[in-house]
């Protein structure tokens, strides 16, 4: 039927479905690899539609790029976290973990990725320092670009998810005091008023939580008001309005110092976060999604974190390859 609505891919999917183009035309890919990417795309309808859009892409770009887009895909999937990749990603509208979008503002926002100002690859964390003394690190698959001038002082968050701490340090005289210090998203502006605080780009939203003093969040094409998120409180907001506040999550901030903290949640969601982390695919077998862990753990090394999975939890970790890793029940 003409005019009916797609379904909106999801962040997870949209990048299982990138990593899976990696395997596929690394050197490394063989006929389990295949066996395992056909066994994926048909568990789920939306994994299909992922790749039916990959594949649209690739050849709306091949007929310009493919020497180079094979050259440059088939070099970067032995470095599953390399620019290479990055930029590959960037040309089929997939990069900086935006999501696939079925209009062709996809393509739009995985270009404007990938000439960022400051990204980060999956499982990378950055921190830059701003010129008005202040501090912007960069989570896992993220992007910014920083307007920092006489006029204003503006991160423009382009993927992923940033913590911000503003600041009026040596060389503010530079940027503008006066100038209020602006996060801009897809969704529309975060507005800090001296504080510390995260921002997270998801999909058709955008999620502040805030840890010191207070922001002012005006959605793109909201009426009225902007909403005041004191510290302790979180947020998420859309173009057009603003959710009720809610309580910040414990230990929300502590992948700015590198750690991912968990207070007795469910193993499937612990991996879901974990999955961020790190390229390919972490399944969790139905038989143990419902346990339950706590724990502090290292984020630069997710391989470190899986294997200490069955030390505490009745299961077992199988890697099928590198880039797809299978959590189920101890035997």
């Amino acid at each position: 039927m003409s005019g009916a609505k797609v379904p909106a891919i999801s962040e997870a999917v949209a990048q299982q479905a990138a990593d899976w183009l990696t395997v596929l035309m690394s050197d490394e890919a063989g006929e389990q690899e295949r066996r395992d990417w056909l066994r994926w795309r048909e568990m789920d309808p939306e994994h299909a539609r992922a790749w039916a859009h990959i594949e649209a892409f690739s050849q709306r770009f091949g007929s310009v790029h493919k020497g180079a887009a094979v050259q440059a895909l088939a070099g970067a999937a032995r470095r599953p976290a390399s620019g290479k990749r990055r930029q590959l990603l960037a040309w089929l509208g997939v990069a900086g973990g935006a999501g696939l979008l079925a209009a062709q503002g996809g393509a739009r926002d995985g270009a404007r990725t990938l000439l960022a100002d400051y990204r980060t690859a999956t499982g990378e964390r950055r921190d830059i320092a701003l010129a008005d003394g202040g501090m912007v690190s960069l989570n896992t698959a993220s992007a910014v670009n920083l307007r920092f001038d006489g006029r204003q002082r503006r991160i423009e968050l382009l993927a992923g998810e940033i913590m911000i701490v503003s600041g009026h340090g040596a060389g503010s005289d530079r940027v503008g005091n006066d100038a209020p210090l602006v996060v801009a998203t897809r969704e529309g502006l975060v507005r800090a008023l001296g504080t510390r605080f995260s921002v997270r780009q998801l999909d058709g939203e955008s999620r502040v939580a805030v840890f010191e003093s207070a922001v002012e969040i005006r959605p793109l094409d909201g009426a009225g008001a902007p909403l005041l998120l004191p510290a302790g409180r979180s947020a998420t907001f859309t173009r057009q309005y603003a959710a009720a506040p809610q309580a910040v999550e414990a230990y929300a901030d502590a992948w700015s110092r590198g750690q991912m903290i968990v207070d007795d949640v469910t193993l499937g969601e612990f991996l879901a976060d974990l999955s961020r982390y790190r390229p390919g695919l972490i399944h969790c077998a139905p038989e143990v999604v419902r346990l339950r862990l706590s724990g502090v753990f290292p984020l630069f090394d997710t391989e470190r974190i899986l294997n200490m999975l069955p030390n505490s939890l009745p299961v077992q970790v199988r890697s099928r390859t590198r880039y797809w890793v299978s959590v189920e029940p101890a035997p």
